[in-house]
């Protein structure tokens, strides 16, 4: 049987009238009402030994698709572990501006405050990419937001930050990720500004953390309360706490991954110097970084960020040439590039690997952010399009969204060898969804053509059309 909890809401201007409804704990709400006048929902989790007896500490976490209740689900099992309350709106989007997107979270932060006892300096924002990227730019409109879990995105916007208006930021990401660099790079200016701020890396990409990973900032969040007195101390919480880390910190060093223990130990000298001596943990570092294993895969680490610097300004470079002159016979060298990027995932050298995989996320963003850019233009250039997303059946040949692409553009402007040619590629793959291939926009004359269905035939059998023989 659902544990439920009944909530009381009074009478708050502008926001909610009188009534009474039910939350379950220990599951995720959905579509509950901002107010009685704006079609605005959002999503409510309650952990299961939630209640109104005392206050809690809240993550509102946010996504830019509207999609708040699988959102939820990806922080569900650490803040049922940690003891948070979560909430994340319905009707943010990336079609929104800031401010509008804005607004839209601080009016549900404003009906889940009236509604639930919330720990007044212990509420937080979170997100994964664009997401996270957008929660981290919240505390500086909203400064009841003390802190921020940005899992995959360094700071949307680092201009805006200011000293006089500091949050606890902590950044989640996978050294495969094509962020991973950037919240490098972000720490440096955070510190300069004196902002608290926690990095946590694993050996993944850009995906979402695991649940233990998002646990972990949620106890760093306690710990820093703890240390601001905003929680009471709880030492047996603290010791636990700092053995764990410690383990990891070994753990790492015994699986030869010594720049993952240092920086463990690192981040454990910022979380509980407050709290306890930090005698051991200098002298664990200082054994570590004088150890040869420490100072080779320092070494590489530098070697490998720097060609990734300079491939990356290569991409830079020639993707926007080539964009502007549409230089389709580029293709030849992109395609060159991806090769050598398979060969590097391949690496024995976990470094290269890595950095692989960054590379070939960072063409992919960049090579949508330029998508972005062409279909913002009031006359969408068909030609530069086109040859994003040829580009992308070479960054990304196992999505069929570039290939799609390309068939219907090809066909808009009546380039029927291109969009046959690419048509086949797709088929290739193993694609076999022939009601969308068949539906596809700007296709219904070349659909019907003996090319088109002889191709669907030879791979998919049974075309929708008739193939005439001479």
């Amino acid at each position: 049987m659902k544990k439920t909890v009944t909530l009381l809401l009074f009478v708050i201007p502008f926001l909610i009238v009188a009534q009474e409804f039910k939350i379950s704990k220990g599951v995720i709400a959905d579509n509950i009402a901002v107010n009685d006048t704006l079609a605005e929902t959002f999503s409510l989790y309650l952990p299961t030994n939630f209640t109104t007896s005392k206050s809690w500490p809240i993550i509102f976490v946010l996504d830019l698709e509207g999609k708040s209740k699988q959102t939820l689900s990806m922080f569900k099992g650490a803040a049922e572990e940690e003891g948070f309350i979560l909430a994340s709106s319905n009707n943010s989007s990336d079609t929104l501006t800031l401010s509008q997107n804005v607004l839209v979270a601080s009016r549900m932060f404003n009906t889940v405050a009236e509604l639930l006892p919330i720990r007044k300096n212990m509420t937080y924002t979170g997100g994964f990419s664009d997401g996270a990227r957008f929660a981290s730019i919240i505390p500086t409109f909203i400064p009841e937001i003390k802190g921020v879990i940005s899992c995959g995105a360094a700071v949307g916007n680092v201009e805006i930050l200011s000293a006089k208006k500091t949050f606890h930021f902590i950044g989640i990401a996978g050294r495969k990720d094509y962020n991973f660099r950037e919240l490098l790079e972000t720490r440096k200016i955070l510190n300069e500004l004196q902002f608290p701020n926690n990095l946590h890396f694993s050996e993944t990409g850009h995906e979402w953390p695991k649940k233990e990973e998002l646990a972990n900032a949620m106890r760093q969040l306690k710990l820093a309360a703890m240390a601001k007195e905003d929680l009471e101390r709880d030492m047996d919480f603290i010791q636990k706490s700092y053995e764990s880390d410690f383990v990891k910190a070994n753990l790492m060093f015994t699986n030869d991954k010594p720049l993952l223990s240092a920086h463990i130990l690192n981040e454990m000298m910022q979380v509980y110097r407050p709290f306890l001596s930090m005698d051991s943990l200098k002298n664990s570092r200082r054994q570590l970084r004088r150890s040869k294993s420490y100072k080779i895969n320092n070494r590489l680490q530098d070697k490998y960020f720097l060609k990734e610097s300079f491939i990356k300004a290569d991409y830079g470079y020639y993707l926007e040439e080539d964009v502007l002159t549409y230089n389709y016979s580029n293709l030849g060298w992109w395609n060159y590039q991806m090769a050598e990027l398979n060969k590097m995932e391949k690496s024995t050298i976990n470094y290269e690997d890595q950095m692989a995989a960054r590379l070939r996320g960072y063409v992919n963003a960049l090579i949508d952010d330029n998508i972005d850019v062409v279909n913002a233009d009031e006359v969408v250039d068909i030609q530069a399009l086109n040859f994003l997303y040829m580009l992308k059946t070479i960054t990304k040949p196992d999505s069929k969204e570039g290939y799609l692409k390309v068939i219907s553009n090809s066909a808009l402007i009546e380039d029927y060898g291109t969009a046959l040619f690419y048509l086949e590629e797709l088929l290739k793959t193993g694609y076999k969804n022939k009601t969308e291939l068949y539906s596809l926009e700007n296709t219904a004359l070349l659909r019907i053509t003996p090319e088109f269905n002889e191709i669907v035939d030879k791979y998919l059998k049974e075309a929708r059309y008739d193939i005439i023989e001479d």
